[in-house]
């Protein structure tokens, strides 16, 4: 199978002009080149060719955009702003983002590979309610009033009470499989704490980070409050991870590279949130709706190409409906139109880089070796781009490498159980918990096996929903800390207590 090229010639003229524009970090209010005058290519997934490039930032660009956080944390323009201010300063970069929503689209499909109308009413729209949701909390941040009773002053009169203050200068590293919301998922509880940050976007996928770098600007946050710095993780995003000048570390990415930024974090004991890795389970009941479960699980892995840390990646089907199941997602993997990001009648675009594509075709090479047998998929398609098949296999254990480990790209494996404590317990066999989606119609079977499952989400007849008020993160080695929800912010915040003598 060929798989068309994208067009760029389909593309808005401001999003045409963006891309044709110099690219560099967004530091202190100024739009300023790497220090060492270096450049990074960035690729069209969909055609493996460059159409940019941006900053190739390393260790003296981070330290200057972290002084210029710390600048900006610590002026009156940012500290003393009314809560009520920063509401309006958030909800102004919403409607900004919102007025722009096409060309940010485009942006990532193009950087990305995703089908741009999945880009705009997903991810763009997402993004846009999270700034929206946060934007309600600054006002809202509130504290206590505390009781003393001082045992070794009993006749001395207190008054105390506690309030959150914003944890100071933030750095956030972001992956590459949806960046705007992740930028969301970063900057709405850093900005509604009170915080100050340095972002540091995927080296793969940098557009919309720049973007919205511009769009702050414009909606009037104070120079300093954002800064976007673009390059390598392992040259920028150590640098990050590792500045004293940092005080806590907002990441997203694999669970190899969080325990690498645990390391970098421990010099200065600064603060840490983790969204790592998954390897979720989608659980058919025997009573399940196949009408509901069938696309579900379908969409559950095959959604964004398959790169989601919680993709349902592992599919328990009770042994009674199996077949019908597997049959029914691989039907729907058969069938899927596989093409660029612009095209919006794509399925399943590319993977992000061709190393992405390696990675997960090595791992189909693995599952075929191991004994698995490939149901459908498993190959790629003739093309310049990154693309792999959407890929089923069934005839798999739980010792499989193909079952065990994240491969983040559009591959399920498919396994038949015969009672409720056996999926249980297979369930539950990975050092992952981030997600699992249970397919039935019986309310007790929800309560009994929700609880049961270590995740940190556990859908029910649907996978893969998020919203900006459901915290999100994971169990075990999927991470640390919740994204979403008033927790997010809490994340952000750290607790004063002032003690007064009367």
């Amino acid at each position: 199978m060929t798989v068309a090229m994208n067009d760029l010639n389909t593309i808005r003229p401001a999003t045409r002009e963006f891309l044709a524009a110099a690219h560099a970090n967004l530091i202190g209010g100024s739009w300023v080149p790497a220090a060492s005058g270096k450049t990074l290519s960035v690729v069209d997934p969909a055609t493996g060719q460059e159409i940019t490039r941006v900053a190739e930032s390393d260790a003296a660009d981070i330290d200057h955009a972290v002084q210029a956080a710390r600048n900006a944390f610590e002026s009156a323009a940012w500290r003393d702003m009314k809560p009520a201010t920063r509401e309006r300063l958030m909800n102004r970069l919403a409607d900004l983002m919102e007025q722009n929503i096409d060309t940010l689209a485009e942006l990532e499909s193009i950087d990305n590979g995703k089908n741009v109308a999945i880009a705009k009413a997903v991810d763009m729209t997402c993004a846009i309610d999270v700034f929206r949701f946060m934007a309600g909390i600054p006002s809202k941040l509130n504290g206590a009033t505390l009781k003393p009773s001082i045992p070794f002053a009993p006749d001395a009169r207190f008054f105390a009470y506690s309030h959150p203050v914003p944890v100071g200068v933030v750095g956030a590293i972001i992956p590459w499989n949806f960046p705007a919301l992740m930028i969301a998922w970063k900057l709405g509880p850093a900005f509604a704490a009170g915080c100050t940050v340095v972002l540091k976007p995927a080296e793969e996928t940098p557009l919309t980070a720049l973007f919205i770098g511009r769009l702050a600007q414009e909606a009037g946050f104070p120079d300093g409050v954002l800064n976007v710095v673009t390059g390598y993780g392992h040259t920028a995003g150590a640098a990050l991870s590792n500045h004293r000048g940092v005080d806590k570390v907002a990441f997203t990415g694999s669970t190899e590279v969080g325990r690498l930024i645990l390391q970098a974090a421990s010099g200065n004991l600064k603060r840490v949130t983790l969204e790592l890795g998954g390897k979720s389970p989608a659980i058919v009941m025997p009573d399940a709706d196949a009408a509901v479960a069938i696309p579900g699980a379908a969409s559950g892995i095959f959604f964004n190409h398959g790169q989601t840390c919680c993709a349902g990646s592992r599919l328990f089907v009770h042994k009674s409906r199996f077949d019908e199941v597997v049959d029914g997602v691989a039907n729907i993997a058969r069938n899927m139109k596989v093409g660029p990001g612009l095209d919006m009648s794509t399925e399943i675009g590319p993977m992000v880089s061709k190393v992405q594509q390696d990675r997960v075709c090595a791992y189909i090479e693995a599952g075929k070796a191991e004994g698995a047998e490939l149901l459908v998929g498993g190959t790629r398609p003739d093309s310049n781009g990154f693309f792999v098949n959407p890929t089923v296999f069934v005839n798999t254990s739980n010792d499989m490498k193909i079952v065990r480990e994240e491969i983040f790209g559009p591959v399920l494996v498919a396994m038949p159980y015969t009672d409720l404590e056996e999926v249980i317990a297979w369930a539950n066999d990975t050092p992952y918990g981030l997600g699992a989606s249970i397919w039935t119609r019986d309310v007790s079977t929800v309560h009994t096996l929700a609880h049961r499952i270590r995740s940190g989400t556990v859908w029910v007849n649907c996978h893969n929903v998020i919203d900006a008020a459901l915290p999100f993160g994971g169990f075990k080695e999927s991470g640390w800390g919740r994204e979403n929800g008033v927790d997010a912010v809490k994340a952000y915040c750290e607790t004063q207590t002032v003690c007064i003598a009367l």
